[in-house]
């Protein structure tokens, strides 16, 4: 304690959620103890608040903490369903609750100072960071601060939709879901007139599943829009509602945008999670770029090293994923085709590491080439005349605030 000033600290964590409570474990594992570490939120989250879903290999500290996993999903689109064989992969689901267990156990292990109090302004002096309360009250001085709450892009995009969804989580007194596979996408949904619609299955047994209502477009529904959603898909899977238990509901917002965001404002704030670009654009697809995040700044610390991770996907995704969005937006291709085409012509191991950021040039160009050829090619010029008026014309300031405090799922 600094004598008539705030706390001192080497590392602030500000925001307790996904990725706070990711990098917290992260911290442990790499045994940071003799850093002074303070978290500070207004809310100790806990419990199952929200659900994440992602593909990764086996054998990950996340394994102890899974509800479910299958190394088979099905896509269906009006041609057809494709049962995807992942392996060596597998798509994985894991709930809050014990990510929140986990980063509270960190935080003793740490020996973490805990702030319950809304942050205001981040003061950065380029030495050292002052983190001010909502009242504008100094509530300590950190060397570091990592920011992972929801933030505005730097500039508004060119295309800025939005994935929102809900989701019922289901329980039947008899087996009626299959535990063995999940529904990554089924597009049997009625499509949007500007948009795109599907529907998501993830079994934890034969009795008890989450079942989803998903779009991708500019507007979000009404309560009503969801549950009428909601319940026409249960319909299209053979599900009788009337003998099926509603659980738990979750509802969730999550940018899909070519806006810019900023991942580190000033010289020693750096953000994380969707604030720190970790949401894919192109499918709202955020969990995976969070843990390796919280992997790369722990690592980082450990050795001695800024805590700056590298950027979530490399730039020739942005683009591609620039270019998918505004196809989509403008009509010039169908939801449904696109990733008809995309699992169609691609193998599923390829198609989902792609979307994670983690396939080579000439495997981007393999995905490319899978796409319609005379619609995305419009796109891309499109895009890049979009891109020389922004930069001819003076910058708008910063885009407003995206809805993510809505998300239930930080995406998928």
């Amino acid at each position: 304690m600094t004598t008539g000033g705030p706390l001192d600290v080497d590392l602030a964590l500000v925001g307790g959620g996904g990725a706070g409570s990711l990098l917290l474990a992260a911290l442990d594992r790499h045994d940071l103890r003799h850093l002074r570490i303070a978290v500070v939120d207004p809310v100790r989250k806990r419990g199952q608040d929200r659900t994440w879903a992602f593909w990764g290999t086996p054998g990950t500290d996340l394994d102890p903490m899974l509800s479910a996993s299958w190394q088979q999903v099905e896509v269906t689109t009006p041609a057809g369903r494709r049962l995807l064989d992942l392996a060596p992969l597998r798509y994985a689901m894991l709930r809050s609750a014990p990510v929140y267990e986990r980063a509270a156990e960190a935080e003793r292990r740490l020996g973490v100072i805990r702030l319950d109090a809304a942050v205001g302004a981040l003061d950065d002096d380029g030495a050292a960071v002052t983190v001010r309360g909502a009242d504008g009250r100094a509530l300590l001085r950190a060397g570091w601060v990592l920011d992972s709450r929801p933030r505005s892009p730097r500039r508004a995009g060119r295309t800025s939709w939005l994935q929102h969804f809900r989701g019922w989580w289901l329980e039947s007194v008899t087996p009626v879901f299959d535990p063995e596979r999940a529904v990554l996408m089924d597009f049997r949904t009625p499509q949007p007139a500007r948009g795109v619609s599907f529907g998501y299955v993830l079994p934890v047994s034969d009795r008890h599943a989450l079942v989803e209502y998903t779009e991708f477009s500019p507007e979000l529904l009404t309560d009503a829009g969801y549950d009428a959603g909601l319940r026409g898909y249960a319909d299209l899977l053979g599900l009788d509602l009337t003998a099926l238990t509603v659980r738990e509901v979750e509802n969730g917002v999550i940018p899909m945008t070519d806006a810019p965001f900023e991942g580190r404002p000033s010289p020693q704030v750096v953000r994380l999670g969707t604030a720190g670009g970790a949401t894919r654009p192109s499918t709202g697809f955020t969990f995976s770029a969070m843990h390796r995040q919280a992997e790369q700044v722990a690592g980082a610390l450990a050795a001695g090293r800024a805590p700056v991770p590298r950027p979530a996907y490399p730039g020739r995704h942005r683009w591609m994923d620039a270019v998918a969005l505004r196809a989509l937006d403008r009509g010039a291709v169908g939801g449904p085709e696109f990733f008809d085409r995309l699992f169609d012509r691609n193998p599923a191991q390829r198609v989902l590491r792609f979307l994670d950021g983690a396939t080579t040039p000439a495997e981007d160009l393999a995905v490319m080439r899978s796409s319609p050829l005379l619609p995305m090619t419009s796109a891309v010029v499109g895009d890049a005349a979009g891109r020389l008026r922004a930069r001819l014309r003076p910058s708008p300031g910063p885009a407003p605030a995206c809805p993510t405090d809505r998300v239930g799922r930080a995406g998928r």
